[in-house]
């Protein structure tokens, strides 16, 4: 893939669009606040803008363009922002259950020292919960982000054929499961995944959301990878 004065542009874009919140302390701190006090709007809105951003460098890497008819940038926005959410909420669910778990099984300290200090105990305690995560909540998102691509695809990736009622039963049979399966759930998981956000549990809890947002750009490549390897299948 050749980089090109657009890549430039783009690249140039991204730069313009973070640099405020590092050079400036008030943006910064409006923004803290804003997570603190809305947490799931804002994830919806990190998610929206970080999450769909990695769809289009997938779609550069697939097409070498950054936008192609069809392709439903706002409709993937809004899908990327309602997952937003419910990551949200999974965080809080499997932060707060693993440790209870874990403290059930013997592991008394389990609470204690995900709220302490970095320590093994708690990269143990944050590599539980990403197992615990990812095992359990990942396949669905990944099933059903999956659904709504098929869906957004084949109604033109307009926002009107978006709001059209999703064929779940249809898409389901239509997705490639050996690539699903194989690639998407047996590697990026174990390999990817669990690894990476067991760096966000060591994070604080203000911040986990917003490095996960950002591993969504990652998730965007690794989708544009999958669907290569689905093309390559089907030839």
């Amino acid at each position: 893939m050749m980089v090109t004065r657009k890549d430039f542009y783009f690249t140039v874009g991204l730069v313009v669009f973070f640099l405020p919140f590092f050079l400036f302390r008030d943006v910064y701190e409006a923004y803290y606040r804003l997570n603190v006090e809305h947490g799931l709007l804002m994830s919806f809105i990190k998610f929206a803008l970080l999450a769909t951003l990695g769809e289009v460098i997938g779609l550069r890497i697939k097409t070498g363009r950054y936008h192609q008819p069809g392709f439903g940038l706002l409709p993937r926005a809004i899908v990327w922002g309602f997952l937003g959410t419910t990551i949200y909420m999974a965080f809080a669910i499997f932060a707060a259950g693993t440790p209870k778990l874990l403290m059930k099984i013997g592991f008394y300290e389990a609470e204690t020292l995900l709220a302490s200090g970095l320590s093994w105990g708690k990269v143990l305690v944050s590599l539980s919960i990403s197992t615990a995560l990812n095992l359990f909540y990942a396949p669905v998102l990944m099933t059903f982000h999956k659904i709504t691509d098929i869906h957004i695809v084949e109604q033109g990736g307009t926002l009107k054929g978006f709001f059209t009622p999703i064929r779940f039963a249809a898409i389901f049979r239509k997705i490639n499961w050996d690539v699903q399966w194989n690639f998407v759930f047996k590697r990026t998981i174990p390999l990817f995944w669990i690894p990476a956000q067991t760096i966000t549990f060591l994070l604080p809890e203000e911040f986990r959301v917003l490095f996960a947002a950002f591993l969504g750009i990652v998730l965007g490549i690794l989708l544009a990878i999958a669907a290569l390897k689905q093309t390559d299948h089907e030839r």
